[in-house]
């Protein structure tokens, strides 16, 4: 993951530069907030590819030596079906929906939102 990860890591640079400039020159805060967000998801995306690149190293993808073959093996793991992305949804409409009727409502969304982010996080973790 060597390659995406400096793919990713100069996406993230240009929207970096991006940002500073147009938000020097055009003083336009929407603008500029979306570029900077921009740079952090082509940042978070750089970083996830690097550390995995670190953790599991030279893929048979990254060589310019290998065969088709030697990538051959298990291609992923994939999941049975999960209740933790129908409980995240529920918390996000509840919470958003408590942004308009209340606070007691919204702060129930959060929890619920917070309880299937947690679910989907670690559902696997002991894998």
């Amino acid at each position: 993951m060597k390659a995406e990860a400096f793919l990713f890591g100069g996406v993230a640079l240009f929207f970096a530069g991006t940002a500073a400039l147009y938000g020097a020159w055009s003083g336009e805060p929407a603008g500029t907030a979306a570029l900077v967000i921009a740079f952090g998801m082509g940042g978070v995306v750089a970083f996830f590819c690097a550390v995995q690149y670190r953790r599991r190293g030279v893929r048979a993808q990254d060589r310019r030596d290998a065969e088709v073959a030697d990538g051959a093996g298990p291609v992923a793991f994939f999941p049975d079906e999960s209740p933790w992305p129908v409980v995240t949804a529920l918390g996000f409409a509840l919470a958003a929906t408590g942004v308009v009727f209340g606070l007691w409502l919204f702060l129930i969304g959060c929890g619920v939102l917070a309880r299937g982010v947690f679910g989907m996080v670690f559902q696997y973790a002991d894998r």
